[in-house]
């Protein structure tokens, strides 16, 4: 390689501070660079407790309705501001529920299940045209499914049946003792007083020893009557 090449010469290199002609403006130009982004950085990493002089290397939110706003802070100042700090400070309950209930979509809308928020608004429309026209409404067509969640029916998509409240298993009209009493003596659950007080006439006549030439062999089924009887007229039966 020859290096007295004239190729060399129209190669141009920045000036160095060792320049006499252009180390003065150079250096000054730099150092004014220098100056101010330290004085910006400085400014704008200082903590902003009052009073306080130390780097503010730490952000901490500075609340509600000013989200993506952060305070600067010092490492200290910035534990305390987060040892105190409430998102919820001023908000009534019922604020602090809907909150966390919109927590759990991630604040996002929602709509009715199958349809979005124009579906939805249509779908009104068309079933109030048909309302008007004298077709059956939605809520009173009679059929009926499996929603054990109720799904379907808090979208009102639920039939006349679907809506009835489960009917609760008939109660039987008495006791077990007097349900007993009334099948020994030979009644059903309708029995009134004076079917009672006729039945146990008969059912004595027939089953007393007098009646059956001094027999003792119906003496328990007789016994049993009397007690049926005496539980009947306790439960004001007879």
């Amino acid at each position: 390689m020859d290096l007295n090449s004239p190729l060399f010469d129209r190669i141009r290199i920045k000036p160095t501070c060792d320049d006499p002609k252009q180390g003065t403006k150079a250096g000054a130009r730099a150092g004014a660079r220098t100056g101010a982004g330290a004085g910006a950085a400085t400014a704008e990493a200082g903590c902003e407790a009052q009073g306080c002089t130390h780097p503010g290397l730490y952000r901490a939110p500075k609340g509600r309705k000013q989200e993506g706003q952060y305070w600067r802070f010092c490492i200290d100042h910035v534990r305390a501001y987060n040892a105190a700090y409430n998102y919820f400070d001023g908000m009534n309950d019922a604020a602090v529920e809907a909150y966390q209930k919109d927590a759990i979509i991630g604040h996002r809308p929602t709509w009715s299940m199958g349809m979005n928020a124009a579906a939805g608004a249509a779908e009104g429309k068309a079933k109030g045209a048909k309302g008007a026209k004298g077709s059956q409404p939605e809520a009173e067509r009679d059929w009926a499914y499996a929603d054990p969640l109720g799904i379907l029916r808090a979208n009102g998509l639920g039939g006349a049946k679907s809506r009835q409240a489960p009917q609760e298993p008939q109660r039987p009209r008495h006791s077990a003792a007097v349900r007993k009493a009334l099948d020994i003596m030979g009644l059903d659950e309708n029995a009134d007083t004076a079917a009672i007080k006729a039945q146990y006439k008969t059912l004595v006549k027939r089953f007393h020893p007098d009646a059956n030439g001094g027999d003792r062999s119906f003496e328990d089924r007789l016994r049993d009557i009397i007690r049926a009887h005496d539980v009947l007229r306790a439960a004001g039966m007879c």
